[in-house]
Parts: structure tokens; C-alpha cells; sequence
């Protein structure tokens, strides 16, 4: 077979149109032919459905014909044409009746008054549901353009989860439109075809839907790039044109070897689309003609064992290239795409990619996760297609469990879609698909949440890593997790899976509100007793108490009580406020002040004075944190501020940053005290002169040792040529009392010419 290169830009089939229109009286006299709008259009494309669903499409038909009676695309094309094309494409997939119809009713809901329950009534639920999963959401409940189009995606993708036909109708919806958008406004234009590159596209990769894929990209590329676009389509007919010859000897190279070893193959030529081979040039910074691999070949054989063979066979006809031959049948891509790659040099020098698979493969390599439809009989390669897909569309059920905020969950979902991806094993040789980047910690959540969770150590290939590296094809990845351990903030610097990023996200929200819950109920607490009123107790203990309860927070605003001691521990709200408001309410239902709890006020449930209300022992998480302005240690006098949603941050009392903070809202501030017992070691910052000289920084590290102290940080002068040089350490000490036992160690070292704690 000749060298055939592959249509990069596909043409419109149909006069350019795209764009809603509301019903107009007449139509516009752009429309001569209603063809198009008829079912006839689309009843050849059905010879695999059987009689009765045909007539159950007919009927769908007939109801979307009515339902868009007077509207017009604006090529002014009945807006009929758009449906029928978006049915014609889903039957090229061979989808179900089900599927056809709703694809013909998909903007029935949107912009025709159509209601769910009609669908419902006339068609069943489970039309009406793809329809409805296909809906965009009402734009007047949004403030934004951009959280509306947040809303409608998750609402959409999570349609998806539950049936995939979901985003092939939208994909196709999609392909349609940007086939003929030549009509619509530049602005709108542009704004559409960057959000099929964001969006659409990577999600037919991620489904395998390679030949989408790669028109959407096209079509998005043309819109948006139209001179770089048509740049480069003029030098690609060109190099078309200087590489026949090679191309056409290649080929006759190949088929003569194939024949000599009495193997069946189809061979095809195919050719870089425009959009990848910009990609290459931008990313790699290359000129055209520095991008090599324009054109390759494509080899179809008939079983697994062929493609092996077939290599064997274009390996002794041409040198590999090494390091350059992957083979993603043993392995396969994420999305189910299986084929051997090999690039080999030809005798004219030049580099050519080759491409080796079976019929079903390619299938599945073009049609991905819609192969199960083209081929019900099924196959391995269909299978582990739908399996993969699978495994992604749970992801986003998983994904949507952890994000409440639509615009969040759309990040972490364009975090999954990146295409290139590292294969890396577990230790019983289980095979895991990440985006490129990913770290073991992405690894870890990837098994499951709770090993992610309680994740502190990983081993790659038997060797101890640190968990932010990133992780390479064929790694044996092993997870060190303990009971305690909990997500550190940090991961979120790292992270590349979008699964990762939400577990981590939730997990930090989750506890933040609970820690912020207890210190608000403890706060409320002591501005009860100053009162001289106790805590009313659970509604569910107390149901006398449920009423104040009630009346509390229909007047803060909160929903449960639960919130208000959240707000309060994030500095939302003011306990002493809360307070006095709770004793009027307890003064209405004649529960008055006590002397006793008046006079006991000053002393908490645990005999702690109240001024130390918080007892800062070092296990407190993100709702309470140490100023690092200041750094405060045990022994230090200490204040806390409680800043507005972040928490109480605790100042030492001579720091001039909480000082300037008090001057400016005192209101905000309240008393905290040091636990007799802390349980961990807390970090200050110390600055040294020393002498400029080998060995100093040895001497320093010693001294901090010998004084059981440990450095976690050091910042060194710039001018290595002064003789002198000042040190920071950041110091992990127990108390001020520990502190100042390492300050005189160090200035004991011979080479410490002075030694001070850094204050703001």
C-alpha cells in the first residue's frame, strides 16, 4: 500500500454555522436546503440498530424538531442540523439507541423549556438523565461567568462518572461546533476554543479517544492560532513534496521486506498533525526543519504475536535508534492504548518512527473507550480500555467527595488530564499509571487514601528517598506509613495527581475545623464564666437547652452550633461578644449569673488560671500557630491574636509586630499560657559573629550538639572574603532555659565572637 498521510485539518462538512439563536420569525435566506434538518440525514448511519429502536430514534427526532421549531445557527441553518449532526457522530461510534436520542435532544432541556419530567414521561429516565447530564446549569445562580462554567463542568463530569455515554454526546456536541464556528464572533470564538484545549481535548485523550483528540486540538489550534496555523500547514506541503521520494522508498523498503518474510501486514502512512508539531517546536525550541519525525509509518498486523514478529522484521531492515523503542502493549497507557514504538534510521539517514499493532489495538487506540460499543464482543484490549476509563471516571467520584468549591474541583480534575504519564510498580509488581512529575506521595494515595494519609517514608527500587521525587517508568515503589502520621501541608507543593491534591486539601480542612471547633468551645466557655454563667451543654444532652441554642445561632448566622464555635476558633467572631449575647438570651429564660461561678470565673475545669485559657503544648494543629516573627518558646511571656478566619497566632509579649497588631484591634486579642508538659521541641532563631575561618561552621554544629539541641536551618553572609561572618540558626530547643544552656555552649567555641536570640 502507498504512503498515505493522514487529513491534519479536516474541512467542515457542512456550511460554517455554530452559535445559539432565539427563535426568529422567517428564516434567514442563507437557508436553501432542508435536507440537512431531516432524518433521512441520519437513517443510513443506523443500520446497526435494530427496527424498534430506529422508530424510538424517530420519534426523538421529531420531538427535537418541534422543540426547535424557528430556531437558527448563525449560518442561519435550521438549528435542527446541529442535533442530527451531533446523533450522526455518536452513531459512528456505534452507540445505543438511548445514546442517539439523547444526543438529538441535548439542548431540548437548555434552550428549548423542555422539562426533565417530560423526557421522563415521553422517553424514560434514562434518556431524560443523559439529557440532563448534558444541561448546562442556569447562569442566574452564579456570580461569575467563570463559576457558572465551574458548576456546569463538575455537573457534567459527574454525569459522566455514572454513564460515559455522557461525554461521548458532549464530545461530539463539541466536535460539531468547532467544526463550524466560522460564523460565530472572534471573542467567542477564541473563548470556545480555549476551553476545548483546557478541557474537551485532554478528556477524549484520557479516554483514548485519539482521533477526536487530535481534531479538537486541530480545530482549537486554527481558531486560535490562525497565522501560525496556516504558517505551518504551507510548510508541511512543502516538506511534503521534498520527502516523497524518501517516504515512497521507505515504504517500498518495507512492504518488500514484509513479503519476504510471508507477513500479512497493512502498512500506512502518517503524518504529525499541526498543533503537536508547534507543541514540539515551543516547547524544545526548534525551527520546522529541525523537527524530524513528521512523517512515519504505521504497521497493522493480525494478531499479538505478529507484532513482535513484524519488529524483529524492521529491526534487521533498518538500525534502531537506541533508547527510543517503548513498548505500551506490555505496558499499556493510561487511557488503553496499546502499540510497540521504534524509530529507526533509514539508509538516507533520516530518523522514522513506526508504529506496530493489531486491528483491535487500533481500534482502540482511535476510539478508545467507545471501542466497547464498536466491538460488544469484547477482547482484552477493549477491556483493559474500559477498565482504565473506568479507574479514571471513579477518580472524579473520589475527587468530587473531597472539593465542595466547583472551581477547585475543575483544578484538580485539569491536574489529571495531563496526557504524558510514568509507569512505575508496587512491590508484589501491580503496575500504577501517573502523570509525569508525580512523587511517591502521589503513589501512596494512589493505592489508597489511608496509606496516603499516614504516609513518612517511601523506598524507590530499595533505596530511601525524599517523598517529593519524582518518580520514574519502572520504579518499584515502596510506602513507609505509620499509624500517627497525618498529611503534611507541604505535600501540596508537590503533588501532581489531582486524587492526591483533594485527599490532602480535605484531610488539612477537616482538621483545621475540628481543631478550630474545640478552641472556640473553649473560648466561648471563659467568656461564659466571666459572665458568670456556665456552657449550656449538647442540645441532644440538654433539650432545655436546644431552644437558646437555637435562638444563639439564627442570630450569629451559623447553621449548627458546631459553626459558631468553628468561627469563633477562627477569629470570625468574638467569644466576649458571643458571650454577653448568650446571657441575655439565658436572662429571657431566667437563668441569671451565679456568684460563685462569678467569683470562680478566673479558674478553668482543669485548675488552669484563665488567662491561659489555651495551653500551648505543641500538639496544636493549623488553628493555632507559633508568630514566626518572633518565634516564642516555653518560658517566653506570650499573648494570642486571633486574626479574622486564620486562626490564633501566639506572639511573644515584647514582639513589636504583636504590639503594632494590638494598637491597631485590640479586641482580638486574649490570653494564652504555656502547658506544664509540652510535647515537642520548638524552633527560635539565634544569630552568631563568628570568625571567618575552616572548620567554623563544624565547631557551631558541634556546640549546638553538645548542648542536645539540633539545628533545622542555617543562613550564611555573602562576603566570604571579611573576617568575620554572621550566622542564623533556626534552633529546636525544649524552653528558654535550654536555650540559653546553647548560647553559652557556643560561646564557649573559640571561633563565636557573639551570640543573640533574633527578635523582631
Amino acid at each position: 500500500m502507498s504512503a498515505r498521510a493522514p487529513n491534519a485539518l479536516r474541512e467542515p462538512a457542512a456550511p460554517p454555522a455554530a452559535g445559539k439563536r432565539t427563535p426568529s420569525a422567517k428564516p434567514p435566506p442563507a437557508v436553501t436546503d432542508a435536507a440537512a434538518a431531516s432524518f433521512a440525514a441520519l437513517t443510513h448511519k443506523l443500520d446497526y440498530l435494530d427496527a424498534a429502536d430506529i422508530r424510538k430514534v424517530r420519534e426523538a427526532y421529531r420531538f427535537a424538531d418541534e422543540a426547535h421549531l424557528g430556531q437558527f445557527r448563525a449560518s442561519g441553518e435550521p438549528y435542527i442540523t446541529h442535533p442530527i449532526a451531533v446523533a450522526g457522530l455518536c452513531a459512528e461510534w456505534r452507540l445505543d439507541s438511548q445514546a442517539i436520542m439523547a444526543a438529538l435532544m441535548h439542548d431540548a432541556m437548555e434552550d428549548c423549556g423542555v422539562t426533565k419530567i417530560e423526557l421522563i414521561e415521553r422517553f424514560g429516565a434514562p434518556v431524560a438523565d443523559l439529557v440532563d447530564g448534558l444541561t448546562k446549569l442556569d447562569k442566574l445562580q452564579f456570580s461569575t461567568r467563570e463559576e457558572s462554567q465551574a458548576e456546569s463542568f463538575r455537573k457534567m463530569l459527574l454525569a459522566m462518572a455514572r454513564d460515559v455515554r455522557v461525554i461521548l454526546i458532549k464530545l461530539a456536541d463539541r466536535l460539531h461546533n468547532m467544526r463550524t464556528m466560522d460564523a460565530v464572533a472572534q471573542a467567542k470564538r477564541t473563548r470556545i476554543a480555549g476551553e476545548t484545549l483546557d478541557i474537551y481535548a485532554p478528556i477524549a485523550h484520557r479516554l483514548g479517544l485519539n482521533q477526536t483528540y487530535r481534531e479538537l486540538q486541530e480545530l482549537s489550534f486554527q481558531h486560535l492560532r490562525p497565522w501560525r496555523q496556516a504558517a505551518l500547514s504551507k510548510a508541511v506541503q512543502k516538506a511534503r513534496g521534498y520527502r516523497r521520494d524518501i517516504v515512497e522508498r521507505i515504504q517500498h523498503d518495507v512492504d518488500k521486506a514484509f513479503v519476504q518474510h510471508t507477513l500479512n501486514v497493512q502498512v500506512f502512512g502518517r503524518e504529525k498533525t499541526l498543533f503537536s508539531i508547534y507543541n514540539k517546536m515551543r516547547e524544545k525550541h526548534l525551527t520546522f526543519a529541525q523537527v524530524n519525525d513528521i512523517f512515519g509509518f504505521r504497521i497493522v498486523v493480525g494478531t499479538l504475536m505478529e507484532c513482535y514478529m513484524a519488529l524483529g522484521v524492521l529491526h534487521q531492515l533498518f538500525k534502531p535508534l537506541p533508547g527510543r523503542f517503548k513498548d505500551y502493549i506490555a505496558i499499556p497507557k493510561a487511557n488503553g492504548y496499546q502499540s510497540l514504538h521504534t524509530t529507526l534510521v533509514s539508509p538516507l539517514g533520516t530518523a522514522v518512527e513506526f508504529q506496530i499493532r493489531t486491528e483491535q489495538m487500533h481500534a482502540v487506540a482511535e476510539k478508545g473507550i467507545a471501542a466497547h460499543w464498536l466491538y460488544k464482543s469484547g477482547g482484552a484490549q477493549v477491556q483493559e480500555a474500559q477498565r482504565l476509563g473506568a479507574m479514571w471516571l471513579q477518580s472524579l467520584i473520589d475527587i468530587q467527595d473531597d472539593t465542595h468549591d466547583a472551581n477547585e474541583f475543575l483544578e484538580h480534575v485539569k491536574i489529571d488530564l495531563f496526557p504524558d504519564a510514568v509507569y512505575v510498580f508496587t512491590p508484589k509488581s501491580k503496575i500504577l499509571a501517573l502523570p509525569r512529575g508525580a512523587t511517591p506521595v502521589d503513589f501512596a494515595y494512589a493505592i489508597h487514601t489511608d496509606v496516603g494519609d499516614h504516609t513518612v517514608a517511601a523506598k524507590v527500587n530499595g533505596e530511601p528517598v525524599a517523598l517529593r521525587t519524582e518518580l520514574r517508568s519502572g520504579d518499584v515503589v515502596e510506602i513507609v506509613s505509620t499509624a500517627g502520621a497525618r498529611p503534611n501541608p507541604a505535600w501540596l507543593n508537590f503533588v501532581r495527581t489531582g486524587r492526591a491534591r483533594s485527599k490532602i486539601r480535605h484531610y488539612l480542612k477537616n482538621m483545621e475545623q475540628e481543631e478550630s471547633q474545640d478552641l472556640g468551645e473553649k473560648m466561648l466557655a471563659q467568656a461564659m464564666r466571666a459572665e458568670g454563667l456556665h456552657l449550656p451543654g449538647p442540645p441532644a444532652e440538654e433539650p432545655a437547652d436546644a431552644t437558646l441554642w437555637q435562638q444563639l445561632t439564627r442570630w450569629s448566622g451559623n447553621k449548627t452550633r458546631d459553626d459558631l464555635f468553628t468561627d469563633i476558633g477562627l477569629g470570625r467572631k468574638i467569644a466576649t461578644i458571643v458571650a454577653k449575647r448568650f446571657t441575655r438570651l439565658m436572662a429571657e429564660h431566667g437563668i441569671k449569673p451565679d456568684a460563685l461561678t462569678l467569683t470562680m470565673g478566673r479558674y478553668a475545669d482543669d485548675d488552669a488560671p484563665s488567662q491561659g485559657l489555651v495551653l500551648i503544648d505543641g500538639s496544636e494543629g493549623a488553628s493555632v500557630q507559633l508568630a514566626p516573627c518572633c518565634r516564642p518558646i516555653p518560658g517566653d511571656a506570650i499573648v494570642g491574636y486571633l486574626g479574622r478566619g486564620e486562626g490564633l497566632m501566639v506572639h511573644t509579649v515584647e514582639c513589636s509586630v504583636g504590639k503594632r497588631l494590638f494598637e491597631r484591634d485590640s479586641e482580638h486579642w486574649m490570653g494564652v499560657d504555656w502547658a506544664e508538659q509540652p510535647t515537642r521541641a520548638f524552633e527560635t532563631a539565634v544569630t552568631l559573629l563568628v570568625h571567618n575561618g575552616k572548620g567554623v561552621l563544624a565547631q557551631v554544629a558541634q556546640a549546638v550538639s553538645e548542648a542536645e539541641a539540633d539545628i533545622t536551618h542555617i543562613d550564611m553572609g555573602n562576603d566570604p572574603a571579611a573576617e568575620t561572618t554572621e550566622l542564623q540558626l533556626l534552633l529546636s530547643v525544649r524552653d528558654r532555659l535550654h536555650l540559653a544552656d546553647v548560647m553559652r555552649t557556643l560561646k564557649r567555641s573559640p571561633a563565636v565572637l557573639r551570640v543573640a536570640r533574633v527578635k523582631p
